[in-house]
């Protein structure tokens, strides 16, 4: 056998056990992948078990007829007036029965209410407020500085809830930034950093609806308490949203700052975190959004704003005006995530910026191309 044939021969067994190495392989990765599929799947039973979903009785009939009280139906008739002339009969056959009807038929359509909605809206000033509309316009000096700052009071009971998630939002902001900046291991070194890390996760780990209760003492059950609870809410949440941003930031910067002298001070603030303005502000606007939900959730407790008009209709059995409120809040929480995707889009420099008109009349066009993709 010449030298040539054995080096063949030799490069085809490498080939064929790489090949059979790779069969073995995706054979391993597809077991395993059935194995954690199943493992998952009798979680899931588990876990149905044990929130007692498998063994629970259902009143469906009960159920769906409840959700008529949370959507009020009101029901248009029409009327079609029948003579003799164009009137019907029906022969029924082998009895030689003749049933025949001259006369008008009506029969009605049902449709939601919204007008139930509307009215509740309006008259408990749900979305705004007229009368504080009206003097801000008459006197907007007087208004804004002449006593309490009212300028959330013009979005009615919705500008409770969406002040308690702004005023949380800037409360929590410094120290996030603090304890975001001095928890990331590029700042501190191990185990320093690790004590604003160990108190981020304190934090993070007793719920906001906790912590209006821990404050309620302090200020009271109202939305002071709310805006307490949110704002130390804010330290845990964005504060670990940038020490992990800071973690991902490049070398070059930082080394650059350190060959050219500057002291320890210099460096993060010039060589880290101008790295991350954009993003700390984006994640900044997305606490915010959920700080607004979270000032809901607080409501429900006593905070006030939209959330305590739910509790309150709720437990009047005034299913109407919850549903009525729950609106509120949704468009609430849609108007505040357009907003911050506004200003998210405006700090990508990659990013076309669209008009109003075109972000209002073009939302159907772009929720149908994201589907697409």
């Amino acid at each position: 056998m010449s030298e040539e044939s054995t080096v063949e021969e030799h490069g085809e067994n490498r080939f064929t056990e790489q090949l059979d190495r790779i069969r073995a392989a995706r054979k391993t990765r597809a077991i395993g992948g059935l194995l954690l599929i199943a493992f998952i799947g009798f979680l899931f039973v588990q876990a149905l078990s044990a929130a007692g979903i498998l063994t629970t009785e259902y009143t469906t009939g009960f159920f769906l007829e409840s959700l008529r009280d949370f959507f009020p139906l009101a029901y248009f008739g029409i009327v079609i007036p029948l003579t003799e002339w164009i009137g019907f009969s029906v022969t029924v056959p082998y009895v030689g029965w003749t049933l025949s009807y001259s006369g008008p038929i009506s029969f009605s359509i049902p449709y939601l209410d919204i007008g139930q909605y509307w009215a509740f809206i309006v008259e408990r000033n749900l979305l705004f407020s007229g009368e504080d509309a009206a003097m801000m316009l008459s006197d907007p000096v007087g208004f804004f500085f002449g006593g309490e700052l009212g300028v959330f009071s013009v979005f009615g009971v919705a500008g409770i809830t969406l002040a308690m998630g702004f005023a949380g939002t800037i409360i929590g902001f410094p120290l996030a930034l603090l304890f975001g900046v001095l928890g990331s291991e590029r700042v501190l070194p191990f185990p320093l950093n690790f004590v604003f890390r160990g108190t981020m996760s304190a934090i993070r780990a007793i719920p906001a609806l906790v912590w209006i209760l821990i404050f309620i003492p302090l200020a009271g059950l109202n939305p002071v308490s709310a805006v307490l609870a949110i704002g130390t809410d804010t330290v845990g949440n964005l504060g670990r949203l940038f020490t992990d941003e800071l973690e991902e930031i490049e070398e070059g910067p930082i080394e650059a700052m350190e060959t050219t002298g500057a002291n320890r001070i210099q460096t993060v603030t010039f060589g880290m975190l101008s790295q991350v303005t954009t993003p700390y502000i984006a994640w900044t606007l997305y606490i915010f959004e959920i700080n607004v939900r979270i000032a809901v959730s607080l409501g429900v407790y006593g905070g006030g704003g939209l959330g305590q008009v739910v509790e309150t209709q709720i437990g009047l059995f005034q299913f109407t005006n919850t549903m009525a409120t729950l609106l509120c809040i949704f468009l609430l929480i849609i108007s505040v995530e357009l907003f911050s995707q506004r200003i998210r889009a405006r700090l990508r420099s990659d990013t076309e910026v669209m008009s109003l008109k075109e972000l209002i009349f073009g939302f159907p066009r772009r929720f149908a191309d994201s589907l697409l993709r």
